[in-house]
């Protein structure tokens, strides 16, 4: 904790609340946990607020598309049903062959044994740490966060928040983990607004920083403070990418208690806003730490731990745990606790899981696949994870088209887009959002029932964080990942982390040719579609251009005048970690013996033919400079790997690549040149490498020759030792021929 941050006397007194919180006009969509409290039979039972509000941080969708110029997506396609004569129609139920779900057998066992490492001796003994309590009264909380937990519905304390909230108050550095759906969020913010409703009301300071990976975590986790907070005086900011930039400059000046941001834009206005610091930072929260450490974030957290007073109290929370935040705790934290809620059970017990088998050369019909099971058998509250914002875009289109209702969530779209996308599954307007991995942590969207990755995750950790959107605070849930064959690594650890209760879904043969043949008959519509989008996108981005050269103009001495914007890591570089990152996980996930298909065979083929092209139509100079360079990366993996004797090839080492041509090349002159004179003879029946013996002739006359060269330099000699002596130079012999 930082030297200002000093707790004064309690107060059981409660803050005076502020007339502009209207509770009328909060949905009561949550559903309470636990048992009621008893209440007088004269007293009213209040409505429960709900704690999450995405619309309230940003303009319309509407409003937005005004004032760009653009139109959805909606309104494209519906244009296009209606020029249409035969517009697409949902598939009937009343087929005659219906889906099967029978028992998962794997096909071959695993064996492996994994062996984790024990991180316990690091951490301080827990051992006071109790997972259970009967109600909020017992963590010890003030009356107005009692109040709150009331307004929310919030009876009884989850596992996690029993265990971490009276820990947390004695300023405690924590590392908390416990399934999706296990309440986090309130586990840190409850003692969090705790310590400061005791905090210096007099100096305002950035006391409380949270640090999420994703933008609508962050809102997310900034509607949960704002509703625990509601009888307090404590101001709560959020800093995320796509929203005002100034509006966020003039929050941060205002020195709000806590701030909830994401780290690239933390660390900007850190660089680039006066009178913005953390000096006076007295704790500093990690959600979902393990994203946060991957090879994305790495390099902003540890700037922004760097930034942060070493005083500070410091907790992590994720639902998994890996190496690279055990790296961080060794880091950054002191005598840390690791509190494991709910550790004998990775899985909540009301998930159901299933996986629907892609065979090969069938992977052409998996949209089919998908669009059966979302017609038939899940046909609301759905959430479909996709692998690329392009697959998401095409799925939305298709799902249009084919009359279902359905939103998109990936990183193309605006931030008041992803809002109102999550707002508008939330108010139950769409039955299916189609996402990427930016809806797979910490988005608690109450009543989603089926979660389908429709691109198998990368591994077993992302597969955990999406399946974790349902089946959430005990209520009943159902996941479905399609498996191609090259996801026969992941299917196992799934097999052995469910074990028999996994399920194998069979879709129906003839439900799946009637959708391929509708996906071929659509694919004009799509095409017109995504055509209508990028000439819109083209003419946006002209019109930008010109407004920029505009203000340009007009605004030259104003523009100049400001101070430059600095960046802790530039666009390049950006692109530079998104490609290590990308080629570290293909190395972790495919080997050199692994089964492929045959499109990525293809794939893989056309791009070392392009390659070759590419390298085809280099000048003469690059291309030599390429071929010695590759030269000598293969000389130096020889020196550095051993033979077979066990020595290491270190007779090259002192020879760069340079030097070897050019010794290389002068031989192959001097033997030329040695040939052209006389000097050496081939002969057809021996090898080009072995040298030439001389004629016996030839070195008689070599003889003879050079006396009489001899003999005519010491005349010359005598007759000029008055003049300057010339230099001696080598001159050849052969112009001795006759």
């Amino acid at each position: 904790m930082a030297p200002s941050f000093m707790f004064e006397a309690p107060s059981d007194e409660e803050p005076e609340l502020s007339e502009s919180k209207d509770e009328d006009n909060e949905e009561a969509e949550e559903e309470e946990e636990g048992d009621e409290a008893e209440d007088k039979p004269s007293k009213p039972k209040p409505k429960s607020q709900s704690p999450w509000d995405f619309t309230s941080y940003s303009e319309s969708v509407a409003e937005e598309h005004a004032r760009r110029g653009t139109t959805s997506v909606d309104f494209k396609i519906s244009k296009i049903l209606q020029q249409s004569s035969a517009p697409a129609q949902q598939e009937e139920t009343s087929d005659s062959e219906s889906d099967k779900q029978v028992d998962y057998r794997s096909e071959d066992e695993d064996e492996e044994n994994s062996n984790a490492r024990d991180n316990k001796s690091f951490f301080a003994p827990a051992e006071g740490a109790s997972f259970h309590a009967n109600s909020f009264m017992e963590l010890n909380l003030s009356r107005p966060l009692l109040r709150a937990c009331e307004t929310l519905g919030y009876t009884k304390p989850t596992p996690i928040q029993a265990a971490c909230i009276p820990l947390a108050l004695t300023g405690r550095d924590i590392c908390g983990s416990a399934i999706t759906g296990s309440g986090k969020t309130a586990a840190f913010a409850l003692p969090t607004l705790e310590r400061l409703l005791f905090r210096p009301k007099r100096v305002s300071a950035i006391r409380v920083l949270i640090l999420t990976p994703a933008r609508e975590l962050a809102v997310q986790v900034h509607s949960m403070i704002e509703k625990l907070a509601q009888y307090t005086d404590i101001r709560c900011c959020l800093i995320v990418g796509g929203l005002s930039l100034k509006a966020q400059e003039t929050a941060l000046r205002l020195m709000p208690d806590i701030v909830v941001a994401t780290p690239g834009r933390m660390i900007d206005h850190l660089r680039n806003t006066m009178s913005v610091d953390l000096d006076d930072l007295a704790v500093l929260i990690l959600d979902e730490a393990d994203r946060l450490l991957e090879l994305g974030f790495s390099a902003e957290i540890h700037e922004l731990v760097c930034l942060c007073p070493k005083r500070r109290q410091t907790m992590l929370f994720s639902a998994t745990m890996t190496e690279e935040v055990d790296e961080l705790v060794k880091l950054s934290l002191t005598r840390p606790l690791r509190l494991s809620a709910d550790s004998s059970t990775k899985r909540p017990s009301t998930l159901t899981e299933e996986v629907v088998r892609i065979r090969r050369m069938r992977e052409v019909n998996q949209e089919a696949v998908l669009l059966s099971l979302c017609t038939k058998t899940f046909t609301s509250r759905v959430i479909i994870f996709s692998g690329t914002k392009q697959a998401a875009h095409r799925l939305k289109i298709l799902f249009q088209l084919a009359g279902l209702q359905a939103a998109e969530l990936h990183g193309d779209l605006t931030q008041v887009q992803r809002l109102d996308a999550l707002e508008r599954f939330r108010k139950q307007e769409v039955d299916f959002l189609i996402a990427t991995d930016v809806a797979a942590r910490g988005l608690d969207i109450i009543g989603v029932q089926t979660v389908i990755n429709y691109a198998c995750p990368r591994d077993i950790t992302s597969y955990v964080h999406r399946v974790g959107r349902t089946a959430r605070a005990g209520r009943e849930g159902c996941a479905v990942t399609f498996v191609t064959d090259n996801d026969r690594s992941l299917l196992k650890a799934i097999a052995k982390r469910v074990g028999s209760k996994l399920k194998s879904r069979i879709v129906a043969e003839q439900s799946i040719t009637k959708w391929s043949q509708k996906i071929e008959e659509m694919e004009e519509k799509v095409t017109e579609v995504i055509e209508e989008e990028r000439a819109e996108r083209a003419l946006r981005k002209a019109e930008m251009e010109a407004t920029k050269a505009e203000n340009m103009i007009a605004h030259k001495d104003e523009i100049y005048a400001r101070p430059k914007r600095t960046w802790f890591m530039t666009e390049k570089e950006k692109k530079l970690v998104a490609k290590e990152a990308k080629a570290s996980i293909e190395k972790e996930k495919g080997s050199a013996d692994a089964i492929i298909s045959a499109q990525q065979a293809e794939d893989l083929k056309m791009k070392e033919k392009r390659k070759r092209e590419r390298e085809k139509n280099l000048p003469r100079k690059k291309r030599r400079k390429l071929e010695a360079a590759r030269e000598m990366l293969e000389d130096q993996s020889e020196i550095n790997e051993p033979d077979g004797s066990g020595k290491n090839k270190k007779e090259k080492e002192g020879i760069s690549l340079v030097d070897l041509a050019y010794r290389r090349a002068k031989a192959v002159k001097a033997v030329k040149k040695a040939v052209d004179s006389g000097k050496i003879v081939k002969k057809s029946n021996k090898s080009s490498k072995q040298y030439k013996q001389r004629t016996q002739s030839r070195t008689e006359e070599m003889r003879e020759l050079f006396k009489n060269d001899m003999s005519e330099r010491r005349q010359k000699s005598s007759s000029n030792a008055g003049r300057k002596k010339p230099k001696s130079s080598f001159k050849s012999k052969s112009r001795y021929e006759t």
